[in-house]
Parts: C-alpha cells; sequence; structure tokens
C-alpha cells in the first residue's frame, strides 16, 4: 500500500477488523474493554477508527483475547503503527491498484456497509454471474493463468453473500448506464444469463436498480465516471459507525478514496442527478428483461 495512505482509513480499517473479531467471539464491548483493562469508552473510540494514535500493545491484547493467529496479529499491530504515524493530508487519498491492499480494504468496507449506492458503466462486481466475472478477468492482459482467474471469480462470488444473505443484507442501489446493457461481454449468451440474473436480482427488497438511458446524455455536462458511496449506518444514539466514504477503483493505477465531507457531499448529489436521469424500477427490470431477449434470440 501507498506511503500516503489516510491515516484515517487505516484506523478505520483497524477499528473494523477489531470489531469483527470482537463479535465473532461473542464479547460485548464492555466485557472486551474490562478483560483488557481499557476504559468502555477507549475500546469504542478505537473500534469507530476515533483513536488518533492507537498502541500496538492494546491491539496485541486485543488480538490475544479474540483468540486471533499470529499472522493476522502482526498484521493488526503493523496497521495500527502506520495508522498513528501516517500524515492527515486534504482527504483524498490514491492507493495501490488492481487488486492490492487498496482494494483489500475496500472489500472491508463493502462488508461493513449498511447501505451501497454506486454508479456503474460495467456490470457491478456484487451483481456479477461467474460466466460474466470470467469474461471481464481474461480480457485484462495480466491475467492469462485460468488458475489465477478462477482464484478471482470465487473471491468475487464470495463477495456477494452480503446482498443475498438472510440476516441484514446490504442494501444496494445500482445506476446503471445503459451501455452496461448492451456491451457484449464473454458473448452473446453470457450477457442474456447475465441480464436474466440482473433482473431476478433487482426483485429483492434490498436491491434497487435504476437504468440510465442513452437519451439522458452526459449528467452535470460532462462524463464522470463509475463511483461507490459507502454508508455505515448508525449505532446507539443515532451516532454514525463510521463516516460514509466514496470509492473509485483505480482500473490502471490506483484506487481513490474521498473522505472529506463536503466531497462526499458532491459524490452524494452527483448521484441524486444521475437518479433523477434513470427509468424507474419497473421500467429498468422490463429493459433489462428485453435486451436479455434480444441477446437470447441472436446467439
Amino acid at each position: 500500500m501507498a506511503e500516503d495512505v489516510s491515516p484515517t482509513l487505516l484506523r478505520r480499517q483497524l477499528g473494523r477488523f477489531l470489531r469483527e473479531r470482537r463479535q465473532a467471539t461473542g464479547l460485548t464491548l464492555e466485557q472486551a474493554a474490562v478483560q483488557v483493562q481499557l476504559s468502555f469508552n477507549a475500546l469504542q473510540r478505537l473500534e469507530a477508527g476515533r483513536t488518533v494514535k492507537p498502541r500496538r500493545q492494546d491491539v496485541r491484547e486485543l488480538c490475544m483475547l479474540y483468540e486471533v493467529d499470529a499472522d493476522e496479529t502482526e498484521q493488526a499491530v503493523g496497521l495500527a503503527f502506520r495508522a498513528a504515524t501516517a500524515k492527515d493530508e486534504d482527504g483524498i487519498f490514491s492507493l495501490g491498484g488492481l487488486f492490492s491492499d487498496a482494494f483489500n480494504m475496500y472489500v472491508g468496507m463493502e462488508r461493513s456497509a449498511r447501505r451501497l449506492v454506486t454508479y456503474q458503466e460495467q456490470i457491478p462486481g456484487l451483481l456479477q454471474t461467474s460466466d460474466y466475472a470470467r469474461a471481464v478477468f481474461r480480457a485484462f492482459p495480466g491475467f492469462g493463468n485460468d488458475e489465477d482467474i478462477q482464484r478471482r471469480i470465487d473471491i468475487r462470488l464470495k463477495r456477494q453473500v452480503i446482498v443475498t444473505r438472510k440476516a441484514n443484507p446490504l442494501a444496494v442501489e445500482v445506476l446503471l448506464n445503459e451501455a452496461a446493457l448492451r456491451r457484449v461481454v464473454g458473448g452473446k449468451r453470457v450477457m442474456a444469463a447475465q441480464l436474466k440474473h440482473l433482473a431476478d436480482l433487482s426483485t429483492r427488497s434490498n436491491v434497487t436498480l435504476r437504468v440510465q438511458p442513452y437519451a439522458a446524455g452526459y449528467t452535470w455536462g460532462f462524463q464522470h465516471g463509475p463511483f461507490v458511496l459507502l454508508d455505515f449506518g448508525t449505532a446507539a444514539r443515532n451516532n454514525q459507525v463510521e463516516p460514509p466514504v466514496v470509492y473509485v477503483e483505480g482500473r490502471l493505477t490506483s484506487d481513490l478514496y474521498v473522505e472529506r465531507l463536503e466531497d462526499v457531499q458532491r459524490y452524494s448529489e452527483l448521484a441524486d442527478a444521475i437518479r433523477a436521469e434513470t427509468l424507474d424500477e419497473v421500467r429498468t427490470r422490463d429493459l433489462v428483461r428485453q435486451i436479455a431477449r434480444e441477446f437470447d434470440r441472436e446467439r
């Protein structure tokens, strides 16, 4: 991961890791705090990513309590050190590259989010079929090994459980450019199956799908590209679990995270503007199924 990583992102990644491990053991915040001799508020701040300089010893003792293995413990301790020593800049950070630590950070955020709003010009990974994902990965010149491609497909499919699980599924709103429906990925058979899958997923109560038709032109007059808005919900007293973040995937260079409140708000306004130009959910589903039938006839 790059050296200019946002300290707040590092703290939040560390806090998320500790919170998930604590919850996996069945311990409450109060119980865990007593065991490692931290105050309730101190542990709460640490899990929320609000501890400016997390102490490595605290992290190590918490990992011991949660029975975290040695490798992951060292990673968590190293994360605490980097979070304590990194410097704040301007709230916009460029991290890593394709399938880097930066992407792993995104997957962790995605898993912890309560709501996700995304604009895409390709079927998003959370809604892809395995054949569509395979075609995407095979098209990239750096992924020539079948075993490596299959590993990436498996990871992508495992991520999708956050959408389909019965308990607290992720609320997903996808604003999809019409190009994603018509651009052929993997052949017409693959596209027909993918679009049928997409239409079926859009009937779920936690999935909202709306297509931005070609006729809408460019929102705000420019080609803004894909982005993801992640919202982590609220905890006790209506406090945010974590502040929202915007993620822009780096296709050839670096992944981009936007944290500054006014910039996140700007992306939220852009999502509102795109949404205003989309077809409603029923017309979207009808269009997706219509194009799927066209691919079926043509294959």
